[in-house]
């Protein structure tokens, strides 16, 4: 099914995982597809921004960002896929000849390979990141669609949707993002250390602990031959990080006067 907006504005076609996205995490008498300036929003509750990002949080890092520096509230839902179910078609509309799961499977450290882009924008006082832990259905074609090189298995998603939405967990400060590392975790740690404790390979833990330097969550102190040592920072250096990037702009709000009068 293709959505009005996608009729007047020429995009892809919307998910049902969006749109059960939608359905989640929007309060009754929400306001949806809200054109806000330069932007489009998914969901606005109240004076509450709420986007829903099924693909990478880089895609979105400046509309985010200016949205914070301009001083309104943002909730950025981005799902974990925890399994996924893989239906295969024979042709675009055709019959189901495969169905499986896939044996990939994620896990809440996954959030980390997101916010590796996305570290300039998180933390942030008017910013809460949720990523609701789910499982999925994938319905996909053979096909090329834009890829310049073509392969044999190449193949275009129809559609995605939610089999099971486990958890969701709320992320908004950089005590939680402490609290997705073991808390045994000796100080100073090393990636080495790291990836021991939570019991990942070693590239894996290089990136969580990127992610945690670039945020702030943690803080370069030195070396032990080739490894940097970081520690984590304390609850003080957290409250200062965030107190600098309080915005010094009040949001305008015009635009929910224009919809409230479209809506009576």
């Amino acid at each position: 099914m293709v959505s009005e907006r996608n009729l007047l504005f020429g995009q892809p076609m919307e998910t049902t995982l969006h749109r059960q996205l939608k359905d989640e995490f929007c309060d009754p008498g929400a306001h949806l597809e809200v054109k806000l300036g330069n932007y489009r929003i998914d969901v606005v509750c109240g004076r509450r921004l709420i986007e829903i990002q099924r693909s990478g949080l880089a895609s979105i890092r400046d509309k985010i960002q200016r949205l914070l520096e301009e001083g309104y509230t943002v909730d950025v839902v981005k799902p974990l896929v925890m399994r996924k179910r893989l239906i295969k078609l024979s042709k675009k509309g055709g019959r189901e000849i495969d169905r499986r799961w896939s044996p990939t499977k994620g896990s809440i450290l996954d959030l980390f390979d997101e916010l590796i882009y996305f570290t300039r924008v998180f933390p942030h006082p008017n910013l809460t990141l949720i990523t609701p832990m789910i499982q999925i259905e994938e319905i996909r074609y053979p096909g090329h669609g834009r890829r310049r090189r073509k392969r044999s298995n190449d193949f275009i998603v129809h559609d995605r949707q939610i089999l099971e939405l486990e958890d969701a967990c709320f992320f908004r400060t950089l005590e939680d993002l402490h609290q997705l590392l073991p808390s045994d975790l000796p100080e100073p740690f090393t990636t080495k250390q790291l990836a021991e404790q939570l019991e990942i390979p070693r590239d894996q833990a290089q990136k969580i602990a990127y992610v945690l330097r670039k945020t702030g969550a943690a803080i370069e102190v030195g070396k032990e031959v080739n490894a940097l040592l970081c520690r984590l920072a304390t609850a003080d250096e957290s409250q200062q990080l965030m107190e600098e990037r309080v915005p010094t702009k009040q949001p305008s709000y015009e635009f929910l006067k224009a919809l409230e009068t479209r809506h009576k």
